[in-house]
């Protein structure tokens, strides 16, 4: 067994240096990365934009909190966007991503509610895409949205 250097203690300096280096070591193995927590193995990261102009009657409904709008054009089975407050809005997949994806992972939502029709009794919360009843490890995808003027953008 190696002996501990006596100077290096003495010398609050390189003690701390040494402290320092030790602790970032240990966090930067320690922490899995981002992705493998969030990576979904049934849902495949796809790039979209999707822009709604709020001043079209197709998209009327979110100029006001609580409503929601949903479109089975984009993304991989449909997006649903929410107003929460009129300045912060949600967007998730419309993809039960508890499933691997056939005709019955695609979701339909009523209320803030979104429900896999695959017979396991799956629904999210649209609000926070958690998993409201039923079984599974993954909660809803989430895409980014962006509000400029009278322009939502959603994207991946």
């Amino acid at each position: 067994m190696k002996a501990i250097n006596l100077e290096a203690i003495k010398n609050p300096g390189m003690f701390h240096k040494f402290l320092f280096i030790l602790i970032a070591a240990f966090a930067l193995t320690s922490c899995e990365p981002d992705d493998e927590v969030r990576n979904n193995p049934y849902l495949t990261n796809i790039s979209f934009r999707l822009d709604l102009n709020l001043n079209l009657p197709e998209y009327n409904s979110l100029n006001f909190p609580g409503n929601s709008y949903v479109t089975y054009n984009r993304g991989i089975n449909g997006v649903v966007v929410y107003n929460i407050n009129n300045t912060q809005f949600t967007a998730f997949e419309l993809s039960d991503p508890n499933h691997p994806l056939s005709g019955c992972s695609r979701l339909t939502v009523q209320g803030i509610i979104a429900t896999c029709s695959c017979g396991d009794g799956n629904s999210y919360n649209i609000l926070t895409g958690e998993l409201s009843s039923g079984t599974g490890q993954y909660s809803l995808k989430p895409y980014r949205v962006r509000k400029s003027g009278n322009i939502i953008e959603v994207y991946n």
